[in-house]
């Protein structure tokens, strides 16, 4: 059941100058609506990376920036209590299955102290719906495929995954305490232009347009069910507009899936990228990773049902697009000009491969 309350007009995206903040606060500027990009531009990966996806979007009408630390307790309901949005999209974390392995301490603040101070502002400030980024790491290993939302996700294989559950518990608690509607969406390998430079599709690029050898785990035998961004975008927007209501028993509160529902196999999807890049890639076959699952497959009768829509992207289709943008981006930071290019080449691309 659901409700759209009043209009929403002013929204706040955490983790704007992120990969998928980035495109999201793009399409909600599009859709008319005010938008207050959050983010505190961590060294993670590439800052200059964030900098010019921020660059695109300051460029935009109806969008201000504001650079803050989602852990820092006081900042963070400061911010609430003057803007007093009406919706909530939290994308701000920590990413990294691999990363959390090796670092789990990053992953203390921002993804369990910053999504506290996020459900404390909504709660004190009557947020409409807050929607934010799960992932489908929270499902683990051992449940049968395609992924339900009801499957067990209390055996994560990596912190990550755990922070990620985490959170949905969480927000769960608030929902039933306070009545804050809320939406978890358990994102599928996420892909396209603009993307993450420590994601396999971007560091495969970059290896294969160099002549460079790949790591491939596991054989190239693992399956990722692979989802295009802008269906990410979709599924938020869509879902933004349906925020979930009570019943007796039941807080506001759920979690949808947001995948491609077809199932990759690692492999092919390098074959792809080849084709687009034109040229083979050279692989160095290695066993499974820790923190590593072997499949995703997502199972989203939860999400059409609510939206009449699913993800559908090809992923021939969205690897073309993401190579385009990743030459034309390179080629201009290589001649010193702004990040200000990118998504008109990848839409080029992406036109004649859909005929």
């Amino acid at each position: 059941m659901t409700s759209t309350r009043h209009p929403l007009r002013r929204v706040l995206v955490t983790g704007a100058a992120g990969f998928i903040g980035y495109h999201l606060s793009d399409r909600l500027l599009a859709d008319g609506l005010e938008v207050v990009g959050l983010d505190c531009l961590t060294p993670y990966y590439d800052p200059q990376l964030k900098r010019d996806r921020l660059a695109r979007l300051l460029a935009r009408p109806g969008f201000r920036f504001v650079r803050l630390d989602l852990a820092d307790r006081a900042a963070t309901a400061a911010l609430f209590a003057a803007e007093r949005f009406d919706a909530v999209l939290h994308l701000a974390a920590q990413a990294g299955v691999r990363y959390s392995v090796e670092n789990p301490l990053a992953y203390l603040d921002s993804n369990l102290a910053g999504t506290l101070n996020v459900l404390e502002g909504c709660r004190h400030t009557g947020v409409q719906h807050l929607v934010y980024a799960s992932s489908s790491s929270v499902y683990g290993e051992g449940n049968p495929m395609p992924l339900r939302e009801d499957a067990v996700t209390d055996r994560p294989v990596s912190l990550y995954a755990a922070s990620k559950k985490a959170n949905e518990v969480m927000v769960h608690s608030y929902s039933h305490l306070y009545g804050l509607p809320a939406t978890g969406l358990r994102l599928f390998t996420v892909y396209g232009p603009w993307g993450r430079p420590d994601m396999a599709i971007f560091r495969f690029a970059r290896a294969i347009e160099d002549g460079q050898t790949i790591e491939v785990y596991n054989g190239g035998q693992m399956r990722r069910d692979f989802t295009f961004v802008d269906d990410v975008v979709e599924a938020f927007v869509r879902v933004l507009h349906r925020p979930p209501l009570s019943s007796p028993g039941n807080p506001p509160h759920r979690v949808l899936n947001v995948g491609n529902s077809h199932p990759v196999v690692l492999t092919d999807f390098i074959a792809h990228l080849e084709r687009a890049i034109g040229k083979p890639a050279l692989r160095k076959l290695l066993p499974m990773q820790m923190g590593d699952v072997p499949d995703t497959w997502a199972d989203v009768s939860r999400l059409r049902a609510l939206t009449g829509w699913s993800p559908g992207t090809d992923v021939g289709v969205g690897v073309q697009r993401f190579v385009n943008w990743y030459r034309a981006y390179l080629k201009a930071r290589s001649e010193g000009q702004p990040g200000d290019v990118g998504d008109a080449a990848a839409r080029q691309g992406s036109l004649a491969d859909a005929v």
